[in-house]
């Protein structure tokens, strides 16, 4: 029995000691957990492009028919009358010296974009929007209309009904127009007749294009594509370009390799960028905007002019007298003497230069000033961008 409890003893110590290991194992993740989260990670497929594996532009000219009596008017698009002709002659209708007066049809441009490594047959989306004087595609139906790229060629062919996220609705004295009625949509209202021949897997290296270009974040992006595959295949050539070399260490194809470098984290770094909208008053500033010691008074010098004139008539019956105009001006100054200065100390962050203008009571407007104003004192930190 002794010996038995010695090991029953033994044995809830060691579990014990386990325990123990284990809470200071979580503690210790609990604590870098934090830490760990400061750093912000995205992936390499949704910070560069790849050579090659791009989008192509196609557009198209064609007619939209069945509209009800909301097409465009023959007499002001002749060439919704040239098209009609020309299209009905084509189907065997001769229609010269013909009166055409219908307001069913609609000339329409058509354009859509071509995925990469499409196939023969495979179909796409298409947008169509009116080029005449058309109310609403409603109802339309699009003709048989060949999609070109931008060497000329016809790489697909689009048809279909059109469907549209608007409408108009008119009155004798009031007219209800929602969305944009003359621009719509077919689903899958293009079959790609043409291939665009490109072989990634024979391609000997391959070059990933930064979408925010950075010297630091393209180091960052060779150096993981390097560790990952215990080899140099990648090189930063530039700020903006990553270049990717097969190499015959690698088992795998292109397509393996870029397949197992795109899920690879990396931090991307930025240029502290303020970006500045005027038109519309948006401001947006990095979060690596710094300023150094300066000092900010705002204040705006307002004057009003108040015109009240008043009629000034003589009195009832009196033998002579005229009814005059006589003016009434009314000037105010508004110096804002209110207004405070407040310094802003050197390496404030993102949070605090906010915080210290908005404690001044500016707008936008004149916060985009403010901060021209600093720039030009040499204390902002940072570029200005003006869209």
């Amino acid at each position: 029995m002794r010996n038995g409890e010695k090991m029953i003893k033994q044995h809830s110590q060691s579990f014990k000691s386990f325990l123990v290991l284990v809470v200071t194992i979580l503690g210790g993740l609990l604590i870098l957990a934090p830490s760990m989260s400061f750093a912000a990670t995205a992936r390499i497929k949704d910070i560069v492009n790849i050579e090659g594996v791009r989008d192509n532009a196609l557009i198209g000219y064609g007619l939209v028919v069945g509209l009800n009596g909301t097409g465009d008017k023959l007499n002001n698009s002749p060439f919704t009358q040239q098209s009609l002709m020309a299209m009905l002659e084509r189907l065997g209708v001769n229609v010269k010296g013909a009166n055409l007066n219908t307001g069913n049809v609609a000339a329409v441009m058509v354009t859509a974009t071509m995925p990469p490594f499409q196939t023969q047959g495979s179909r796409m989306d298409v947008t169509v929007s009116t080029l005449g004087d058309a109310k609403s595609l409603q109802g339309g139906t699009l003709l048989v209309t060949p999609l070109m790229g931008a060497d000329g060629e016809v790489y697909a062919v689009a048809q279909g009904p059109v469907a549209i996220s608007g409408f108009t609705a008119t009155g004798a004295a009031q007219t209800v127009t929602q969305n944009i009625p003359t621009k719509g949509r077919i689903a899958d209202g293009a079959i790609i007749e043409r291939e665009i021949k490109f072989s990634l897997n024979d391609l000997p290296q391959v070059r990933l294009s930064l979408k925010n270009p950075d010297f630091t974040t393209a180091r960052r992006i060779a150096d993981a594509i390097n560790g990952f595959t215990s080899n140099q295949l990648a090189k930063a050539t530039n700020d903006a370009t990553v270049t990717l070399q097969k190499s015959a260490y690698y088992p795998g194809s292109m397509v393996d390799l870029i397949t197992d470098i795109e899920q690879l984290p990396i931090q991307p770094d930025q240029v502290a960028r303020v970006v500045i909208d005027e038109s519309s008053g948006t401001i947006v500033m990095g979060a690596d905007v710094r300023v150094s010691t300066v000092a900010i008074a705002q204040g705006n010098l307002t004057i009003k002019v108040n015109e009240t004139p008043q009629v000034s008539q003589p009195n009832p019956f009196a033998e002579n007298g005229n009814t005059v105009v006589v003016p009434r001006t009314d000037v105010s100054v508004n110096q804002n003497k209110d207004a405070k200065m407040t310094i802003l100390e050197s390496g404030v962050t993102l949070q605090e230069l906010v915080t210290g203008l908005n404690k001044l009571g500016v707008g936008p407007r004149d916060i985009i000033t403010i901060l021209q104003a600093i720039k030009a004192a040499g204390a902002l930190q940072a570029e200005i961008e003006t869209m």
